[in-house]
């Protein structure tokens, strides 16, 4: 047998809450979304905010997104990295195998470099738009050297 408390609902308390008009759009869109009644998600939205674990959530959130930051900052080093050690590589090649010219033909030489390098860019901005970018061919397992130059498979 059930007590007759238990079947008596208790009665909600009524208070008047002032909103600036773009919260109250928000909450009416909201609520619209949801179809739910403006007053629950109001009701619902105090009680996380008043909630003693809410600063906790609000943490987790936060460290959350300091995690996310933190690995696309990684990612960043490390492509940055890959473009250094790219130039460097080219650099240290360049000068090496490129003996210096003498001043006539260095003239003409300045004149096909200025095409050349028209042509790199062209070609750089067609990859930057649509071909597969070199950290994404480098993979992320190599660490150091030691599978540069090996005769390993890929993974």
């Amino acid at each position: 047998m059930t007590s007759p408390d238990r079947n008596v609902r208790k009665k909600k308390a009524q208070i008047s809450v002032y909103l600036d008009p773009a919260t109250m759009a928000m909450l009416s869109d909201y609520a619209a979304r949801r179809d739910q009644p403006q007053s629950m998600i109001a009701e619902a939205a105090i009680a996380s905010f008043l909630s003693p674990d809410a600063a906790e959530r609000r943490e987790a959130v936060i460290a959350k997104r300091l995690d996310q930051i933190d690995r696309r900052i990684t990612r960043l080093e490390r492509d940055v990295g890959i473009a250094i050690e790219s130039l460097a590589v080219f650099i240290k090649f360049w000068v090496a195998t490129t003996p210096a010219l003498p001043e006539p033909a260095a003239h003409a030489a300045r004149a096909k470099a200025g095409e050349r390098y028209d042509q790199f860019v062209t070609a750089l901005g067609r990859r930057l738009a649509k071909g597969p970018k070199l950290r994404q061919e480098v993979s992320e397992d190599i660490s150091g050297g030691d599978a540069i130059g090996s005769d390993a498979a890929p993974p």
